[in-house]
């Protein structure tokens, strides 16, 4: 199971994690989203978990819950990256909209 498998990094917003034949980074920010069907990232063209999310206007979007990386193909650096550009988006965001929070 997903849950199980052993944190290898993580971040305020992230975990990867060792799935064997591949990494996998999960996006923390989607927990508890259920996952309504896995196919190819559009943007960073790896197989993806999504989920859907509504906006104010009632309108559904696909979204990532977690990536899963060959490691035949990708280092866990190269990952690492991926997560860490997700990490300083959401941070960014956090600082925009709550910047109460943060002092």
């Amino acid at each position: 199971m997903l849950l199980d498998l052993p944190v290898i990094k993580k971040g305020s917003f992230y975990y990867i994690k060792d799935g064997g034949s591949e990494f996998v980074m999960e996006d923390k920010t989607k927990r508890g989203l259920t996952v309504k069907e896995t196919s190819l990232d559009e943007k960073l063209h790896v197989k993806a978990d999504k989920g859907m999310i509504h906006d104010m206007d009632g309108i559904g979007h696909w979204v990532p819950i977690r990536w899963y990386f060959s490691k035949d193909q990708f280092d866990l650096e190269k990952v690492s990256s991926y997560a860490e550009d997700m990490d300083k988006r959401y941070t960014e965001l956090r600082e925009l909209t709550c910047p109460e929070d943060n002092d």
